[in-house]
């Protein structure tokens, strides 16, 4: 390659990493990208409109008619090997993205292939070349802060929720995923601070806080180095993110953060210690004011752009290669970080393999109930082993402790077709209860409808004798119900669900799902739509026509508009006998209390119990208006928003509700009333 001549590029991937990768290389006058290479072509076609590149191919292979002299690899780490072998034996020197293969073996082949043909390889450790970072190696080996003795990495991140199918996320496939992902950026960052790691202990944890499907979630690593020891913190669960380096020295500590793009130091002065220390942190306390304002505008008025070290780290890369010089990150530094990824790694996948381990049934389940997890699924788990009827459960994750020998339990998610289809092989009834109740729409289309897709097509599949579903009356048409007429099965769906939220939007569609499968007959099915399910457990929740808000409950209007309520037994009631009767197929039902509760007297009941509640009646006019200025303001933003005009006029519970279907086809009654109901869910704090 001349070095007047311009380097052909090729990128391989269109991933987010290709943007960073194709605006650096837009900064170097020396280079032409002449194509891009992704399987997903739409993406690759969306990327080369962004920044100009004049091909699009589907393969690495299909671009050899480029003629590159450089590839990026820029695809998932399983991908890596396979592709820069294939880019060497082009004849082209390779940028690989970090981590630089999956196991230590691969990485040797690539390095004996890039020395067999005289090419550059490197890994884009694009932390390490983080200008934030450059500048603290370059205090610390002017000696400013004496000698270094330690180091910690901290970093928090978190992943696009699975929205459901046959797609599993790569991040959810392997225990080892979070690890290799950022925990090889961890540690060759503290052996740029430290020097060459001689030894490392790394411990991972099950939290139980974050997304189920990430099964290790918190990530523990200390290091002994040649300069000192270090520790990396990896977590999807600290908020707000951080992503920060701390530096420990003889007279001073340095706290950098890679986000804020800022360096702060607190050094030794020549005074008493509580002089330095408040001198230190007010000197710090300025400059990182003066630096994020800074940062700010930059930001702002885009001279400093988001992930900057992988722009310096492509820069650098080419820039040594046009000068015929060893590239700044050596193949031998990529294969040292996966020697020490490569034995984690295979750990912790073996062991999310065990930590998902099922229990063998000690007598084979009939049932299956989905949302065991949950305030009903789990009364109707209680109700059926104490009728000593052995249970399957569908879990997101295992339980801190076991259900019980009687209790078949099975883990994944609902969005996950392959769970799904596991979890009901050899059933014979199902309650599917489970659904989003928080989130996204990521986790409600993976676990509203794409859990119910995956249900109707397993009891399809596997004969299920019956499929009980359990729905929602916010299906219903909440805003254009004309109060006092009486809600019917037969009452007109919400006509903009959309314009509702998700969860109304994703119980609909799931319920047309089911209903669309019975008038196919490929199940039988009964649908249940209870209102405001109550109980024990359920104390901290508002009436209906509430919002809830910074501690406050904020009632849609006086007060006197009837909460649609109805006890979480008599629910389980009407399940059991629904997975009995004999009914139409796609039969619904709603299960609502008929004599219903004010949401003023709910309101007593939670105070008379001695909790505290915060409560404001607020007239429907206002809450419309405020209503409008939130959706304007959404608008101009281009953010969905919690409230509109519309979700103000759908707050008001539809009543009365006709349950004489429930009561006269299933036998369904209230048996447990709202006073008794109230009672044991608000029990009253006795006074002398």
């Amino acid at each position: 390659m001349e070095a007047n001549s311009r380097v052909k590029v090729g990128l391989v991937g269109a991933g987010n990493v290709a943007a960073h990768h194709a605006r650096a290389l837009r900064t170097l006058p020396f280079v032409e990208i002449v194509g891009i290479a992704d399987p997903d072509a739409e993406r690759a076609r969306k990327l080369a409109e962004q920044f100009s590149i004049p091909r699009v191919y589907a393969s690495l292979q299909a671009m050899a008619e480029a003629r590159p002299d450089v590839i990026h690899v820029l695809t998932p780490p399983a991908t890596h090997a396979a592709l820069v072998l294939e880019a060497l034996d082009m004849g082209c020197h390779v940028l690989v993205e970090k981590p630089m293969a999956e196991t230590a073996a691969d990485c040797d082949r690539m390095i004996e292939r890039a020395h067999e043909k005289g090419l550059a390889l490197s890994v884009n450790h694009s932390a390490r070349m983080d200008p934030i970072v450059l500048r603290a190696l370059e205090l610390l080996r002017s000696g400013a802060l004496g000698e270094i003795t330690g180091a910690e990495f901290l970093r928090s991140s978190d992943y696009p929720a699975y929205s459901g199918g046959p797609a599993i996320p790569p991040q959810f496939r392997n225990g080892s995923y979070p690890f290799q992902d950022l925990g090889a950026h961890g540690l060759y960052l503290l052996e740029a601070f430290l020097g060459p790691i001689r030894r490392a202990e790394t411990r991972y944890y099950a939290s139980g806080l974050g997304d189920p499907n990430l099964i290790f979630d918190e990530w523990r690593t200390l290091v002994e180095c040649e300069k000192g020891t270090g520790q990396m913190y990896i977590s999807w669960n600290v908020r707000p993110m951080q992503n920060e380096i701390v530096v420990e020295c003889t007279r001073g500590v340095m706290l950098v953060d890679c986000y804020l793009q800022t360096l702060s130091i607190r050094k030794v002065y020549p005074a008493p210690k509580p002089v330095q220390r408040i001198l230190g942190a007010g000197l710090n306390s300025l400059a990182m004011l003066w630096n994020v304002t800074a940062n700010t505008i930059r930001f702002a008025t885009k001279r400093l752009l988001p992930s900057p070290g992988i722009v310096v780290s492509v820069v650098k890369f080419h820039e040594a290669l046009r000068k015929k010089e060893a590239p700044p990150v050596p193949p031998e530094e990529g294969r040292r970080i996966i020697a020490l990824l490569e034995e984690i790694s295979r750990r912790a996948d073996a062991d999310k393999v065990r930590f998902l381990a099922e229990r063998e049934p000690v007598r084979q389940p009939r049932i299956l109930v989905t949302g065991a997890g949950g305030f009903l699924g789990r009364a109707l788990v209680r109700r059926l082993r104490s009728a000593g009827e052995p249970v399957r459960v569908l879990l997101r994750r295992p339980p801190k402790t076991p259900l019980g020998d009687d209790v078949h339990e099975v883990y994944g998610d609902l969005g996950n077709p392959a769970v799904v289809d596991r979890a009901v092989k050899g059933i014979e009834i199902v309650y599917h209860v489970g659904a989003a109740m928080k989130g996204g729409p990521f986790e409600f289309q993976s676990g509203t409808v794409w859990g119910t897709r995956n249900m109707v097509e397993a009891c399809a599949r596997h004969g299920v004798r019956k499929l009980v579903y359990v729905s929602s009356m916010a299906v219903v048409d909440h805003a254009g119900h004309k109060h006092g007429v009486p809600v019917t099965e037969s009452a007109p769906y919400e006509p903009y669900p959309e314009r509702r939220g998700l969860y109304s939007q994703t119980k609909l569609e799931a319920e047309k799902m089911v209903l669309a499968a019975t008038a196919e007959n490929r199940i039988h099915a009964v649908i249940l739509r209870p209102g405001q399910m109550y109980g024990p457990g359920t104390d901290k929740a508002p009436p209906g026509g509430t919002i809830a808000i910074a501690g406050r409950w904020l009632v849609a209007g006086s007060g006197n508009n009837r909460a649609q309520l109805v006890y979480i037994d008599n629910v389980v009631d009407a399940l059991q006998l629904a997975a009995r009767a004999n009914v139409p197929n796609g039969a619904i039902f709603q299960l609502v209390d008929p004599e219903g509760i004010r949401q003023k007297d709910y309101v007593e009941w939670v105070r008379r119990s001695g909790r505290r509640v915060r409560v404001t009646y607020v007239p429907i006019w206002f809450l419309k208006f405020a209503g409008w200025g939130v959706e304007l303001l959404g608008r101009i933003l281009k953010r969905s928003v919690p409230l509109t005009p519309y979700r103000v006029d759908s707050l008001t519970p539809v009543a009365p509700c006709d349950c004489s279907a429930a009561r006269t086809q299933l036998g369904w009654t209230s048996k447990i009333g709202i006073q008794e109901g109230m009672a044991r869910t608000f029990p009253p704090v006795l006074t002398e």
